[in-house]
């Protein structure tokens, strides 16, 4: 089941934040994660969330989402992050949902 690892990051230095963005991407698809968004812009449509920056990432599963943030291959890109962004980051298990494989209700 596919796992997602949603990011919002408050970026306190941006030259540094390049250098993590060009580290990250190779640790990510070694542990079979692809992005689904990467710095997109952001519309609230409900509340006042307005995260800076935005990512999802999605990874085979939870297990492999866990690895890629505890690697060895990871923790040079993270402790660069770490060190020049404010980051919100949560892990999500689940499966996807496509509202149209639902039957519509009848009558």
């Amino acid at each position: 089941m596919p796992a997602y690892v949603i990011v919002d990051i408050a970026i306190q230095d941006a030259a540094t934040y390049e250098r993590y963005k060009e580290l990250a991407p190779p640790s990510i698809a070694a542990y079979g994660g692809r992005y689904l968004v990467r710095g997109g812009r952001t519309t609230p449509l409900e509340g006042s969330w307005r995260p800076e920056r935005f990512v999802i990432l999605e990874f085979p599963n939870a297990e492999r989402a866990s690895d890629w943030w505890a690697s060895p291959e990871y923790a040079a890109a993270k402790a660069l992050r770490q060190s020049c962004a404010r980051t919100q980051m949560l892990l999500v298990d689940g499966p996807s949902f496509d509202p149209a494989d639902v039957a519509p209700e009848v009558g």
